[in-house]
């Protein structure tokens, strides 16, 4: 529960596409439990239930796209664990059944022989089996097309690389856009890094004149860091996989370390602490004066990366 979550799952498409089949789940189901419960006021004949139930609907979607457009701006600042995304998804189901009480108590009125309480209870239940099964289904969903889109793409490369990940300067590293069609191939010795921007990723390395150049296309970070495990490509941040052959110097300042790149690529890109003992470890097996503290000094390996 503590661990990471996968990024596809709090991705922009991914939180339409849960909101959009929870929306339409939750309409499905509603209309079937309606003749059987004695605290649903929805209708959709009466001409003031009607605008009272339409109401309602459109308020609880707002909630629920306010919720998830926050959720995504939560996702770019920092890492969602397991635990945290359920606890998300647990508060907006309790605050539209908060909503669906108040409205029933304040405005359509409390069925005889009902307290708020007993209201409040029963909007919990059907609101969890009318959000939560969607939830989950939706999340079973993008978590196999994940894994079928990064079956195929490796499939793809291993066919085009006979199956030996590149391994040397003179090697390529051939990228695939979600649809496995063949968008990039660059030198590893040309690569820089590669940054992800939402579903795209951004591709930094030198043309034939040296110069620094950037190529976008749809794919996701951590498929391409599946594909080029075992290179000189590392992840070193949630947002980027770098080449190491590139990083000049590794520094420790307050806030956490920095690589430093070559030349024409001003660019310090971050390390954060889930990647940080990994790349320390890597850089300096292959460049042990290359780690530099707060002031230039240079030092040796720093040990483990503070918390």
């Amino acid at each position: 529960m503590k661990h990471r979550l996968p990024g596809y799952l709090v991705e922009k498409s991914q939180l339409v596409g849960t909101v959009v089949f929870s929306v339409l789940f939750a309409l499905i189901f509603l209309n079937i439990y309606i003749p059987f419960s004695d605290t649903a006021w929805f209708r959709l004949g009466n001409s003031q239930m009607f605008l009272f139930t339409a109401g309602f609907a459109f308020i609880s979607i707002l909630i629920l796209v306010a919720s998830r457009a926050l959720m995504y701006k939560v996702a770019r600042v920092c890492d969602f664990t397991y635990a945290g995304y359920i606890a998300w998804s647990i508060l907006e189901v309790l605050l539209i059944c908060a909503f669906y009480t108040l409205v029933t108590a304040d405005v359509v009125g409390l069925p005889p022989g009902t307290s708020v309480g007993g209201v409040f209870l029963k909007s919990v239940l059907y609101g969890s089996v009318s959000l939560l099964i969607p939830y989950i289904l939706s999340g079973m969903y993008f978590t196999i097309a994940d894994k079928n889109r990064t079956i195929r793409l490796m499939n793809y490369v291993n066919s085009a690389s006979g199956d030996t990940p590149p391994s040397g300067p003179g090697e390529k590293i051939t990228l695939f856009d979600n649809n496995g069609v063949l968008k990039l191939s660059v030198r590893t010795s040309e690569l820089y890094y590669i940054e992800s921007d939402d579903n795209y990723i951004k591709v930094r390395y030198a043309d034939t004149d040296g110069k620094i150049r950037t190529y976008m296309l749809r794919c996701r970070l951590k498929t391409v860091e599946q594909s080029f495990k075992g290179t000189s490509l590392v992840r070193c941040h949630r947002k980027y996989i770098v080449n190491l052959d590139k990083v000049t110097v590794l520094r420790k300042e307050k806030d956490g370390y920095y690589l430093d790149l070559g030349s024409g690529v001003s660019t310090a890109l971050p390390v954060s602490r889930t990647y940080a003992e990994d790349v320390i470890s890597r850089f300096l097996k292959e460049n042990p004066a290359g780690m530099q503290e707060p002031g230039g000094s240079v030092s040796g390996f720093p040990g483990s990366p503070e918390p």
